[in-house]
């Protein structure tokens, strides 16, 4: 690789045949120079002198403000763009409060133990400067317990994240108690990251924080950073409960950054088939790192990290010079000493290139990139602002490539990039009160410390839900009191993020059971299932054997010709139905009603997918136990009275309706600005327990539901066939997302509708109700046609 400046690489890559025909918008970002304050006056002479033996001879304007505030007593929240010095604006004001008054302490919540360590060595730089002996350690699963003892006592600032937090410091608080009496600052970086369950999760953390804090009696100032979205102040009041002042003019320099929008091109016109986003990637990538210019590829899964990572390995093996050693994967999963190293070997410059799923997005310091490649738009304005964001100088050129996927989402965003340049990013929603979260942090606060009459933990009622669990024999009520009265441990079975806790770690065989990754427990049946490819860095191992109680996986290393891809079946029962439509029941046609769902996810089998042509290649069958929970849904019923009015036949019916689904799933992330995995899907009748295949390919004649009797239903549905199509929250207990969906039913049909109608495609495309192949040859139009008779009672 021979290195050369990026604006000729660019100035190539515009007028490439490859490129240019795909481009939909090219935007030139402007340098902006920066807005410095001078040192503030009530900083301390040691800091001035640290800063400045770092080459730092004055602060941004927002670093300055932002300590000005603190200084005043004042709870704030800073939003700057990434790589905009953010971390000052709370490392000054804490480092400024120690050096006046040693027995100060602050604690550093970040959302990831990567970001955890990357702060430390950070905060150690700065204090490097100081006379004073200010120590700061890292707290979390990986800190060896004869360590955690001494942190307890001497740490000044104590880094650490929500998990441990919640189930390795509250619950102990006792063992803390000099540290929360002494607590003066509490940072939360990172606050945009807290939205849907892990931020429903963490404002019920911060609860509990509160109630030691005030305990102990300490009432801590927080600090708070935030990417850009559209409500930080909103997202830190929740978090903290409390009043937080917004600084968001940012004072940082930034260089000039150009922004295209790629679509790749149509392959198969009257599939409406574009070709694989990932081939594109690796090609624009590819020019680049022929240029050293170094480059992260953001992906939207893990398999495609893997995939990708090999495309871009395979350009540079030929020339044997040991290039390829220079592009590596990043992604949830691999072990803290590789991700460490990877890390590093950016920072450093000796890694150019980095395929990473949004495990990089955050602040993690990977030094400075030049260009960003996002494969598939990543569900929100504010994540593809973060991510484009990871490339970029405070001088100098920088770029970013948005190359889209086929999905509806996706070529909305490619078509109207005025939409996306021109709108602000999405609100932040979460859902502390949800009762199955809010049940959950009420026990662990129970343990910490007993609860008292009158007193309050959210907006429940608090007494009726104590009472109700010392009617369970959870808690034990004495007067005015309520105790803990279990033996176990309630924190321990509680994870933030997810359903489980204990994830499944992937042992190599062939090494002696070394553990080469680790699985988290929701996504082990779709990834290390025996006969599965399983990947790290591109190299390929097969699953041998998955020991689901001992949470192992055990695999060889292979050189296969293909990747593995999970076939789901989901199946659904309604448990309670919150609310009808009551209008739309009395004039006929479908059925909307939001409600409490029972959802079991069941691995059948996989495919096998060739490298570079997804050539399908054969199945295999794979045997696991069922995933399960509760959680809310929104659902359009057909009732059977009506499915002759349509006019469709039940094989057409259930087309269409897959049609339907697939595009309303797209449509709904947009409305609710999530991403589209937050929904889950699910087609069929509950009733009768059948449920559409969404997995396979064309559901044939001989697979029609039957009833309850085994009997195949009519072609008019005269035995009670009730097609369904639910939309889901993909989390336990739910976190809102179906009940706004169904307040906002008519702007979703209409706006699933227009998606359909207006898509160039003749027949149905992955633009619209995804390709005629796994729908049916007339599902576009039936999807129309069924879509107008929802929302109209009549078609």
């Amino acid at each position: 690789m021979k290195r050369r400046n990026l604006p000729k690489v660019l100035e190539e890559l515009e007028h490439a045949k490859f490129f240019s025909p795909c481009l939909t918008a090219k935007v030139a970002l402007p340098a902006r120079p920066g807005e410095f304050s001078d040192f503030p006056e009530s900083l301390s002479e040691e800091l001035k002198g640290a800063l400045s033996q770092r080459g730092i001879r004055n602060l941004y304007s927002h670093q300055a403000e932002a300590f000005e505030r603190t200084k005043a007593g004042e709870d704030v929240i800073v939003v700057t763009p990434t790589a905009s010095g953010k971390t000052l604006c709370y490392n000054l004001p804490v480092l400024n409060a120690i050096d006046r008054d040693p027995t100060s302490r602050a604690l550093y919540l970040f959302p990831t133990k990567a970001l955890s360590q990357d702060q430390l060595a950070e905060f150690e730089g700065l204090v490097q400067g100081l006379k004073a002996a200010v120590k700061a350690y890292t707290y979390d699963g990986d800190t060896p317990g004869d360590i955690r003892r001494a942190i307890r006592k001497k740490a000044h600032v104590v880094i650490t994240n929500p998990d441990m937090l919640h189930a390795g410091i509250l619950p102990h608080h006792t063992k803390w108690n000099e540290f929360f009496r002494n607590l003066c600052f509490i940072v939360i970086d990172e606050t945009h990251t807290y939205r849907g369950v892990f931020g429903s999760h963490m404002v019920n953390v911060m609860r509990r924080l509160h109630r030691v804090c005030r305990h102990y009696g300490s009432k801590p100032q927080f600090i708070c950073c935030s990417a850009t979205i559209a409500n930080p102040q909103e997202v830190a009041n929740r978090l903290v409960e409390g009043e937080v002042e917004l600084i968001d003019r940012n004072g940082a320099p930034q260089g000039e950054k150009r922004f295209y929008f790629i679509n790749p091109p149509v392959v198969q016109k009257e599939l409406g088939l574009r070709k694989s986003p990932l081939a594109m990637a690796q090609r624009i990538a590819g020019e680049l790192l022929r240029s050293e210019i170094s480059t992260i590829v953001f992906t939207t899964t893990r398999l495609n990290v893997e995939v990708l990572t090999k495309y871009l390995k395979d350009l540079f093996k030929p020339s044997g010079t040991g290039e390829e050693q220079k592009v590596r994967g990043y992604r949830g999963g691999y072990l803290p000493n590789l991700r460490r190293e990877i890390e590093k070997g950016l920072r450093e410059g000796k890694i150019k290139g980095v395929v990473s799923t949004n495990a990089l997005e955050l602040g993690v310091d990977i030094g400075s990139l030049e260009a960003c490649i996002l494969t598939g738009y990543p569900g929100s304005i504010a994540s593809t602002w973060q991510q484009a964001g990871r490339a970029g100088r405070k001088a100098g050129l920088s770029c970013a490539v948005l190359v889209s996927r086929s999905t509806p989402l996706d070529q909305f965003i490619i078509r109207h990039p005025d939409y996306f340049f021109g709108r602000s990013p999405e609100n932040a929603r979460l859902n502390p009160e949800n009762l199955t979260i809010l049940l959950s942090h009420i026990q662990c606060a129970a343990f910490e410390l007993p609860f008292q009459k009158g007193e309050a933990f959210g907006e429940a009622d608090l007494e009726e839900i104590l009472d109700f669990l010392a009617e369970k024999r959870v808690l034990r009520r004495l007067g005015d009191s309520w105790y803990w009265a279990e033996d176990s441990y309630p924190a321990d079975r509680i994870s933030l993020r997810s359903v489980a806790a204990e994830n499944f770690v992937v042992l190599d065989k062939s090494e002696g059971n070394q553990v080469v990754a680790e699985v988290d427990f929701e996504s082990a049946p779709l990834t290390v299932y025996p006969g599965a490819i399983y990947m790290v860095e591109s190299q390929q191992y097969q699953v041998e054997e998955l020991d689901h109680d001992n949470r192992k996986a055990y695999v060889t290393p292979v050189k296969a010709e293909y990747y593995t891809e999970a076939v789901l079946y989901t199946h659904l029962k309604i448990l309670d139905v919150f609310l009808s439509d009551p209008e739309q029941a009395e004039k006929g046609g479908s059925l909307f009603q939001e409600g409490e769902v029972h959802v079991l996810n069941h691995v059948a089998g996989f495919k096998k997918l060739k490298f570079y042509t997804v050539e399908n290649l054969g199945y295999g069958e794979v045997s696991l136990p069922d995933q399960e929970m509760h959680t809310t849904a929104f659902w359009i019923t057909v009732p059977p009275e009506e499915v002759h009015e349509i006019g469709l036949s039940i094989q057409e019916l259930l087309e269409a309706l897959a049609g339907v689904g697939y595009a309303m799933q797209h449509m709904a992330s947009f409305l609710l600005m999530c991403e589209t995995r937050d929904l889950g899907k699910c087609i069929g009748d509950p009733y009768l327990q059948w449920f559409y295949p969404a997995e396979t390919d064309r559901i044939p004649h001989d697979r029609l539901p039957v009833d309850e009797h085994g009997m195949p239903l009519g072609e008019t549905g005269d035995r009670g066939f009730r097609p369904t199509l639910f939309l889901y929250d993909a989390y336990p207990g739910g976190v809102g997302l179906s009940s706004y969906l169904f307040s906002r039913r008519d702007e979703l049909l209409s706006g699933t509708l227009a998606v359909v109608e207006r898509c160039a495609c003749e027949s149905g495309c992955p633009s619209c109700v995804g390709p005629s192949g796994a729908v049916g040859e007339k599902a576009k139009q039936d999807a129309v046609r069924l879509l107008k008779w929802m929302i109209s009672g009549r078609g």
